[in-house]
């Protein structure tokens, strides 16, 4: 990890950037990923916590390139863990890792991370009315679908906000 790859990543905003592309619809498998790392490390913070370490999570993981990501082996995650500007959730990290392969099995079913996603998308109503509810929504279907293909750390109601976070879904508050 470069030294100045940490400067650049200090001068960043990450919550202003997560909170400006946040509901904006992308089929972009990096940002796909970018949103699930989010979403990974994000229970137990804020949300502003979690997104302001985006600078750190590109850095960090590849540029957020699930393939790359995929391949790391025990060596750059132990790095990763030391790493003093990362989040050092040893469980969230590996998830991450976890969670790029799983990407990488999609195919060939799926040509690609996006298509998977996308493929949850309603084909009618896709606003969210009321507080998000990942029990009893379209996060839960997700979730459970994720987990079954080796997914891990993707709870439904986080799965739902990341499903409205990418765009699959609106959200309309009363």
């Amino acid at each position: 990890m470069k030294k100045e790859g940490r400067a650049m990543a200090e001068e960043r905003n990450g919550a202003a950037e997560y909170h400006a592309m946040f509901g904006q619809p992308t089929h972009d498998d990096r940002r796909l990923f970018e949103f699930l790392v989010v979403a990974v490390f994000q229970p137990g913070l804020s949300w502003k916590a979690a997104a302001g370490k985006i600078p750190v999570f590109e850095r960090v993981f590849a540029g957020f390139d699930p393939a790359v990501v995929a391949g790391f082996d025990e060596e750059t995650i132990e790095e990763i863990e030391r790493d003093p500007e990362m989040i050092r959730n040893p469980r969230k990290i590996r998830a991450i890792v976890t969670n790029a392969r799983a990407i990488v099995q999609l195919a060939p079913e799926f040509k690609n991370f996006a298509d998977y996603w996308w493929s949850f998308a309603p084909s009618t109503d896709n606003i969210v009315r009321g507080p998000v509810n990942g029990q009893a929504g379209l996060g839960a279907v997700v979730a459970k679908d994720m987990k079954k293909r080796g997914f891990t750390f993707v709870g439904p109601t986080t799965i739902e906000l990341m499903l409205v976070g990418t765009g699959v879904l609106q959200h309309e508050r009363d």
